[in-house]
């Protein structure tokens, strides 16, 4: 199974598609994954019930967050009620160590994204904090890396004995899908997605050159 682990939708300040759009754009252009992740922008989206648009595309559509600490952006898998109590997701200054203390309290997976991006990304930030303790995957392909980005990431990866996963970090429709991440089995929701990462047999994929 093949699943873009980072998209944005209208939900997130940024972003400017649809989820709909983007279950018309994967299937019209027929693109090679089964679903996608929402990782709203500093926050877990509560209130929108995807099941149907899902079932309608055959899609698999789950969510998560994407928070800001100092070591850069970071995404959430497993989001539940008590993690939304443990910290604060709009808070663009959290300690990296107390989102990953909370996500292993509460069975959560957190994934620094685009780490070779410069401020934003974890491995600006390595001199000046070193390296955290309970990082264990971050993101090695990102369909809106520049230069190379996904070197330094894929880098400090192989240095420090990180897992990679893909994501497009899509903000419009036709970026859905860029990377992704390959799993041996499905995924329909979003504890088998951290069961699936805990695991470890997954590999990031690119599509760009597609």
């Amino acid at each position: 199974m093949i699943l873009d682990l980072h998209t944005h939708s209208i939900k997130s300040d940024d972003g400017r598609a649809k989820v709909e759009n983007y279950c018309q754009w994967i299937r019209t252009r027929e693109l090679p994954i089964d679903g996608f992740v929402l990782t709203e922008h500093r926050q877990f989206d509560l209130e929108s019930d995807y099941s149907k648009l899902a079932a309608d595309f055959g899609l698999t559509i789950l969510k998560g967050a994407e928070v800001e600490t100092e070591y850069g952006h970071v995404l959430v898998f497993g989001v539940t009620a008590p993690l939304l109590e443990a910290f604060d997701f709009s808070d663009i200054h959290l300690p990296l160590a107390r989102v990953i203390e909370a996500c292993a309290a509460y069975g959560a997976v957190p994934v620094p994204c685009h780490p070779g991006r410069k401020r934003v990304g974890m491995s600006a930030h390595l001199a000046e904090y070193g390296v955290p303790d309970g990082v264990r995957i971050v993101e090695t392909l990102n369909g809106g890396s520049r230069d190379n980005e996904d070197a330094v990431a894929q880098a400090m990866a192989d240095e420090l004995g990180y897992r990679g996963i893909g994501g497009s970090d899509a903000h419009i429709v036709s970026h859905v899908g860029r990377c992704a991440t390959r799993f041996p089995a499905p995924i329909t929701s979003e504890q088998a997605l951290v069961e699936a990462l805990n695991g470890g047999e997954f590999e990031a994929v690119s599509f760009r050159d597609a």
